[in-house]
């Protein structure tokens, strides 16, 4: 029998962790559910859903999947471009992050209701716009 060199010594969150938090909070927000209202269903306070998000706590497997079970997907959609490629690469350049806000949710909704090609182009015309002026500022 093999005794662990360090048993009571846990694994730190890693990069992985990160990116896995990051993708609950984004399918939490696209869902229009509150952190309050992803612990309460799965019986978690919220600062541990908010741990979990940042990636400072793993989240076991059985979590994991209460979690792809409240938020409507499956467990294999936090592992997503997870290859050994993209473990290595800056985690900020993932999709995901775009999404990270509630007011970019917010905004994609807005733009998916809205029937007129030429609002939606005058939409995006207008938030390049602001993007150019504060990259001035």
């Amino acid at each position: 029998m093999t005794v662990p060199s360090h048993p009571s010594k846990k694994r730190r969150a890693g990069p992985e962790d990160v990116e896995i938090g990051r993708k609950i909070r984004a399918l939490r927000l696209e869902r229009g559910l509150s952190q309050s209202g992803l612990a309460d269903g799965i019986d978690l306070t919220f600062q541990q859903v908010q741990k979990y998000e940042k990636g400072t706590n793993r989240v076991s497997a059985g979590r994991l999947q209460r979690i792809a079970d409240l938020l409507n997907t499956t467990v294999t959609f936090f592992y997503g471009g997870m290859s050994a490629k993209a473990k290595r690469r800056d985690q900020g350049d993932s999709s995901l992050v775009l999404l990270q806000s509630r007011g970019a949710i917010r905004l994609l909704r807005a733009y998916a209701g809205i029937g007129s090609r030429t609002r939606k182009y005058a939409l995006v015309t207008l938030a390049e716009s602001l993007r150019k002026n504060d990259e001035r500022t």
